[in-house]
């Protein structure tokens, strides 16, 4: 089993600045693929940004250059660097770990990322 435990939601203002945590319980050797995804209201859930358990990212074209997503595999923990927000990233934000040697699953319960005036 893994938990995961997500932090750095809240509200900002447009063109401002968040950092998401999200921080993985069981064994470091067993966690693979790290990523966040985020929902809007009415919408489907989305990949925002992904990050191997080498390194190799990828970013949802709606937040290249604005998003950065890094990992310190000794904490198994994810991060998310977001700059210059716009209302359209409102969402809850949800981190998802692929664990063990199947790549199961597991996803945090969501953080909430609001970008108002």
């Amino acid at each position: 089993q893994v938990q995961l435990v997500e932090s750095g939601g809240g509200l900002v203002q447009p063109g401002g600045s968040l950092r998401l945590s999200c921080a993985a319980s069981g064994s470091i050797s067993s966690i693979g693929d790290m990523g966040w995804y985020r929902q809007a209201p009415g919408k489907q859930r989305e990949l925002v940004a992904a990050i191997t358990s080498g390194g190799s990212t990828k970013y949802a074209d709606s937040v290249k250059g604005r998003f950065t997503i890094s990992r310190d595999n000794a904490k198994s923990t994810v991060y998310l660097q977001m700059h210059s927000l716009k209302p359209e990233d409102t969402a809850v934000y949800y981190c998802k770990v692929d664990y063990g040697s199947w790549g199961l699953p597991y996803w945090g319960q969501g953080t909430q990322v609001t970008v108002s005036s």
